[in-house]
């Protein structure tokens, strides 16, 4: 826990993230296909004498310029505010690694800011052979920030080689290992697709707002010519993501073939609701299409035009939900997980402590014995970059009917992140010492059931006395005692607790937990 959690109530940071994605990706794949659309478009017009389409695309180039320009830079700056809010651990390690492949994608990008304004400014007052020289050399410099941002969201799923140098301080001497992954050549051609089929469906958006009376033949012949930039994709995007799909490492398949073999018993996890919402979509916007685009060019409105585009939004979600859902539980597979636990420092958190070390915790944390102020923290580190209290993934409805003891079992599970348990593919392990994890158990006892419902849990470590079993529970009266102390102590936290949690929208600790947690007189006995 190296930095401070960001709390996003009901929705959580996740879903942050993915709505200012899906938004981007709309605009910035568009500031891509249209960079080609463009000076085709104006080629074409060139090549065939058809001056009436002149207007139209420098009206086009205008709205292209203001929609990628002011909005696609926008969420593009979201996306960084909210990834290194979110997840700042996995933000700084693409950071560090790819540093110059960022500088490259800016540098492209404020290339393509300047062209694009320079393209949509000299219409009507260069030639015309300079400034489609001007649209051709926005679409390059495009093209390119789409061939350096590919490989670095590529490497988080298959970084490949790169794996063995991670941890030894060699890792940014590897960049074009990590860069060029088996995943780079197909997510790229794929991208390709989805940027020419989107400005396809742009300019049906922009055009379908033309008199159909007055501009009737102009407007006829840029619609159809604009509904026909979506077939490369329908014929091309199954091959490429068939070789997509086999650069998907194995086990991280099997969470997509696990999904396609049990829709026959009526069970559709997330990857496979994800995948058929993609392919119904898109599906969807082939026939809207066909039938109100092609068929009756004249007459398609503005309206349907965004009806088209609402269903390419789905689909772009849905696919992208599949992409990061196959990733799970890493952020970098095989190095960082989801919870910005690295692979490599797992077994020194679990022998120093989760919370040892960091900055943010200091001011509450204790960890001479187990309080739920602790497990605050610990869920707020650790659970919170997946799951809210009481929204998206609601940890109160997970814990919900299960009592100090079973959620303690659960923890057990997480911790131990054995193959066999059901939570290993989609959850990365719980990492911290044993006090840290009595912490989280108590924490969550209470946000599921207002109150401790099993006894606390010494986790100080035991005295060693000869000819002793230290493995023995401790119950004698003497040595109940720490056990009085901890009550006391989670007592005094659960208030501090309650009041950081309604800040958090985390339940208010019941005064009764006192009553539920008291030892037993019978657990005084020694076995």
């Amino acid at each position: 826990m190296n930095y401070p959690v960001w709390d996003v109530p009901v929705i959580g940071s996740g879903w942050t993230i993915g709505i200012i994605a899906i938004i981007h990706i709309l605009i910035s794949h568009f500031a891509v296909g249209g960079g080609i659309f463009l000076p085709m478009a104006e080629a074409k017009a060139i090549r065939e004498g058809r001056k009436d389409w002149f207007p139209a695309l420098e009206k086009f180039s205008k709205f292209f310029l203001i929609l990628t320009g002011v909005f696609g830079a926008m969420t593009g700056v979201g996306i960084w505010f909210s990834i290194g809010l979110a997840n700042p651990e996995g933000t700084s390690a693409l950071i560090h690694n790819f540093v110059f492949g960022w500088a490259i994608e800016w540098v492209f990008f404020l290339v393509e800011l300047t062209l694009a304004a320079a393209y949509y400014y000299t219409w009507g007052k260069i030639s015309e052979r300079d400034h489609l020289r001007l649209g051709w050399a926005y679409a390059i410099a495009s093209i390119g920030t789409l061939v350096i941002i590919t490989g670095i969201l590529t490497f988080k799923l298959t970084p490949g080689g790169w794996l063995a140098f991670a941890g030894t301080g060699e890792e940014p001497h590897h960049f074009f290992e990590a860069f060029f992954n088996a995943g780079y050549l197909p997510s790229l051609g794929l991208r390709i697709l989805v940027c020419v089929s989107l400005a396809g469906i742009w300019a049906l958006v922009y055009f379908g707002g033309m008199d159909g009376e007055t501009e009737g033949p102009t407007k006829e012949k840029l619609v159809r010519w604009a509904a026909k930039w979506i077939l490369p994709a329908y014929a091309l995007m199954p091959v490429f993501a068939l070789w997509y799909y086999t650069t998907i490492p194995a086990d991280h398949r099997e969470l997509f073939q696990l999904g396609v073999s049990t829709i026959g018993q009526g069970a559709f996890t997330h990857v496979t609701r994800m995948a058929l919402m993609a392919v119904l979509s898109s599906a969807t916007i082939a026939l809207v299409i066909f039938l109100f685009a092609w068929l009756f060019p004249r007459e398609l409105t503005r309206g349907q035009g965004l009806a088209i585009l609402f269903l390419a939004l789905l689909a772009t979600a849905s696919g992208e939900s599949v992409r990061e859902f196959l990733r799970k539980p890493f952020v970098v597979n095989g190095y960082l997980y989801s919870n910005g636990v690295r692979v490599l420092n797992i077994d020194k958190v679990n022998r120093v402590g989760y919370l040892a070390n960091s900055p943010w915790a200091k001011p509450v944390t204790d960890t001479t014995l187990p309080s739920p102020e602790i497990g605050l923290r610990m869920f707020q580190g650790q659970c919170m970059a997946c799951h809210t209290v009481d929204g998206y993934r609601s940890m109160k409805r997970l814990a919900g009917g299960r009592d100090g003891k079973a959620i303690g079992s659960i923890l057990k599970i997480l911790k131990d992140h054995k193959p066999e348990s059901p939570y290993y593919k989609y959850m990365p392990p719980l990492v911290g010492n044993a006090t840290e994890i009595e912490s989280l158990r108590q924490y969550l006892d209470i946000m599921a059931n207002g109150k401790l419902t099993s006894p606390v849990v010494d986790t100080r470590p035991k005295p060693v006395k000869a000819g002793v079993d230290t493995t023995v529970v401790r119950t004698d009266s003497a040595k109940a005692a720490p056990v009085a102390d901890s009550l006391k102590v989670a007592k005094d936290s659960l208030n501090v607790a309650s009041k950081d949690s309604a800040k958090a929208s985390a339940p208010k600790a019941s005064v009764d937990s006192a009553k539920a947690v008291k030892p037993k007189a019978d657990t005084a006995k020694r076995p």
